[in-house]
């Protein structure tokens, strides 16, 4: 299989109208979404690596796409910094450009927002070779057709992201993170329902079946006492309270999917809160793991048996799922419905489908 490993936004130009199909790929940390296909040559973005500029007082930094999070991490770290919405799979290699194109935040992402909140511009280059620049390198910029956010989720196959800019956040000073053994899911979610009326600052809610409740706070050491007492007051003495390096632990256990079975497909399920009680009961008794973040608003499902089997219980509920691991070649699975606006945006930008062969840029 031919590989071409660019190293400049101006040989990715210059190479992509080389191939008539290409599949791009960078960290391989999705390799549902990334794996090579039978005669399609590979465009591996991992020699773009590197943060070409960081203003630390403007909260704003530009990375090339091959760029490993983990790398853009401790630049951060070095500042007070971070991404506020908790890249997945980071340990494992996931670069900057993979995990904007699949569209993938963590449990972190709560409290502010995902990936479309803070990027606010990037450099991509389309099926023509043309480069395109979209939004701005500072945060107070609004003008123009937002084409750097239309990439976030795109599956790589709108076009090559070469370079990206984002803004970011101070980091809390300390965590700590209160454990709740609610009993079952619906006693779960009651416990979920009464945090959030009390509108406490939390940095994530979690819930992993059959009932346990995580809901991690963030914030200044003096002031973290006071708040997890607080929160042990509504939850009651079911709570357990985790700091320091449990703390962590818990939360890079989560965006690491260090609970998927070995060789089990992991799949990405975007579900609202009134469909999380009866699509857990139709993948329960499956041998299935789940992790249900963002207060109920996703759903991370580690699936042992063919994907056809969740595929059909996606579609009688009428949700949809993204494959992160698993059989390569169905990125999608569930109620797939067509998304026009994408559809003509790739007309434009990759007009004779040099990216049709690639499900995502991972």
């Amino acid at each position: 299989m031919t590989t071409v490993r660019p190293t400049s936004t101006s040989e990715l130009a210059a190479v992509v109208p080389s191939q008539p199909q290409w599949q791009v790929r960078a960290g391989g940390t999705k390799p549902a979404l990334s794996s090579a296909r039978p005669g399609v040559p590979v465009l591996d973005l991992s020699g773009l690596a590197g943060v070409v500029a960081y203003a630390p007082e403007e909260c704003t930094f530009t990375a090339l796409a091959g760029t490993r999070i983990t790398d853009i991490e401790r630049a951060l770290a070095a500042h007070g910094q971070y991404l506020p919405f908790d890249p997945p799979l980071a340990t494992a290699g996931a670069t900057l450009g993979g995990t904007v194109a699949a569209g993938i935040n963590g449990s972190c992402r709560y409290r502010f927002g995902g990936i479309r909140d803070f990027l606010i511009g990037a450099c991509i280059v389309d099926g023509e070779g043309r480069i395109l620049q979209a939004g701005g390198k500072v945060v107070k910029n609004a003008a123009g057709f937002l084409l750097h956010q239309a990439m976030v989720g795109s599956c790589g196959t709108v076009g090559v992201l070469a370079d990206l800019t984002f803004k970011v956040f101070p980091a809390a000073e300390v965590h700590a993170t209160t454990r709740v053994e609610a009993g079952d899911l619906d006693a779960a979610l009651a416990v979920m329902a009464a945090v959030q009326r009390e509108r406490f600052d939390l940095e994530a809610i979690d819930i992993t079946p059959p009932g346990t409740v995580w809901l991690r706070l963030g914030g200044f050491a003096e002031a973290i006492e006071t708040r997890v007492d607080a929160l042990r007051r509504v939850v009651g003495a079911r709570a357990h309270v985790l700091t320091g390096d449990d703390d962590a632990a818990v939360w890079h256990d989560a965006r690491e999917f260090g609970w998927v079975a070995p060789g089990a497909a992991l799949v990405r399920v975007p579900i609202t809160r009134p469909c999380l009680r009866p699509f857990d009961d139709a993948v329960a008794g499956r041998e299935s793991e789940r992790r249900y973040s963002v207060a109920g608003n996703l759903a991370w499902v580690s699936w042992p048996e063919p994907i056809e089997t969740l595929d059909a219980v996606l579609r009688d509920q009428g949700l949809t799922g993204q494959v992160l691991s698993g059989p390569p070649g169905r990125p999608f699975i569930g109620a797939v419905t067509a998304n026009a606006f994408e559809e003509r945006l790739r007309g434009v930008m990759d007009p004779r489908g040099r990216f049709r062969a690639t499900s995502h840029s991972a």
